[in-house]
């Protein structure tokens, strides 16, 4: 049995990195990018006004500014929607109607909000107050031609496909979405569109999984179920091995008399470097690798499946994309007492954060998965410690 930090670290030692692929923008989100994105335009590109205004010199505000009951009025020279070249040049005493956004005209070096003007006439305003900041947003202030923009190894997010947009990355090129395939074992499983007869219970553990695929995101295949018989396991893990880079088995991995899977996978070629982990839930848990090829036997409980997916597999495969940001894990207070009847083994409690605070939720063990339909979070309670006080700091993951 090795330590769950050993066992991440082997895992993650283990990996590769797919091939890549262009996509376009509204394909791109969610993926990992494959190459740094370098800005082809300052930004912005010309001085732009930061409000609807008049685009004025500040020469002519001073006034205004030394005596603030004093107002100042001013000829309106144009009028500057956005998306338009200025044409005149503001000279003393003259301003530009301006909308956000658009160009300041050359002469002009502040904007006065149209809040604090008021016509007094067809073609003059006055500017009854001056803010102190002159409300421009100048070229080249957020991100210089050349600039490097979005590094390698992200996962794009909806902010990163606006920068993108902006630089004109129409084509980003991303990681490949390894293939995963996904295979159940027990002779106790049938299908989630079958009523169970006696002593049977629905396949939960495939469906799960393969929405947790699509998070990460990777390309899921479902393989079904498969009998707790050797030649038949052996089978489906050779055709899953061929046919996807990394596998998922659920159940038959612990220590019954039908446990066939570690056995199966020697006998396959597969080379195991572990099988059992110092966790809680997903002690016998087995991880090998047959070339380049992986396979992740998980215990068939759904939650020690869940749990084991989200804190190794999905960094797993990530990093197989070029990803290598590590887990979100905060340390927050406990919200409550909390405590456990042994402590031989790390374990991974469901609770919620709220209000700053972790709260354990209402657990019942390795089969209580609706437990995680109400936790957003996953805490962590180390080798040795029973209990934890109301107030004790914890490190807890976020779902």
């Amino acid at each position: 049995m090795v330590l769950f930090e050993d066992a991440v670290t082997t895992v993650l030692s283990q990996t590769y990195t797919t091939e890549v692929e262009r996509v376009d923008l509204p394909g791109c989100l969610g993926r990992i990018l494959a190459e740094d994105i370098f800005s082809d335009m300052d930004m912005p590109p010309f001085d732009k006004s930061a409000v609807d205004g008049y685009a004025a010199r500040l020469a002519d505000l001073n006034a205004a500014m030394q005596e603030p009951d004093r107002a100042v009025t001013l000829h309106i020279a144009e009028i500057i929607p956005a998306g338009t070249m200025p044409q005149i040049t503001i000279q003393q005493g003259q301003c530009s109607k301006i909308m956000t956004g658009a160009m300041v005209p050359p002469g002009a070096d502040c904007v006065a909000m149209v809040e604090d003007t008021e016509m007094t006439g067809e073609n003059t305003v006055r500017i009854t107050h001056v803010n102190m900041g002159n409300n421009i947003c100048y070229k080249g202030e957020d991100i210089r031609s050349g600039d490097l923009v979005l590094q390698k190894g992200l996962q794009i997010t909806p902010a990163h496909v606006a920068v993108l947009a902006g630089v004109g990355a129409i084509n980003p090129l991303v990681a490949k979405l390894p293939r995963v395939g996904i295979i159940s074992t027990g002779d106790e499983l049938v299908e989630p569109s079958v009523t169970p007869g006696p002593a049977q219970i629905r396949n939960s553990n495939a469906s799960q999984l393969e929405a947790q695929v699509k998070t990460v995101p990777a390309q899921p295949t479902c393989y079904g179920i498969v009998s707790d018989e050797g030649a038949a396991l052996r089978k489906i893990i050779d055709l899953a091995l061929a046919e996807s880079d990394v596998v998922l088995l659920t159940g038959g991995v612990s220590m019954g008399d039908f446990d066939f899977v570690p056995a199966v996978m020697l006998e396959a070629g597969i080379e195991i470097l572990f099988e059992s982990i110092a966790i809680q839930p997903g002690k016998p848990t087995v991880f090998g690798r047959r070339d380049n090829k992986f396979i992740f036997g998980l215990p068939g409980n759904p939650v020690s499946s869940f749990v084991l997916f989200e804190i190794m597999v999905k960094p797993f495969l990530r990093s197989m994309m070029g990803n290598t940001t590590k887990p979100r894990v905060f340390t927050l207070p406990m919200g409550a007492d909390f405590s456990r009847r042994k402590s031989t083994r790390k374990s991974m409690i469901p609770v919620v954060i709220k209000d700053g605070a972790v709260f354990p939720v209402e657990y019942h063990g390795s089969a209580h998965i609706n437990a995680y339909t109400i936790a957003n979070g996953i805490m962590e309670m180390e080798i040795g410690t029973l209990r934890i006080a109301k107030g004790e700091q914890v490190h807890v993951r976020p779902l």
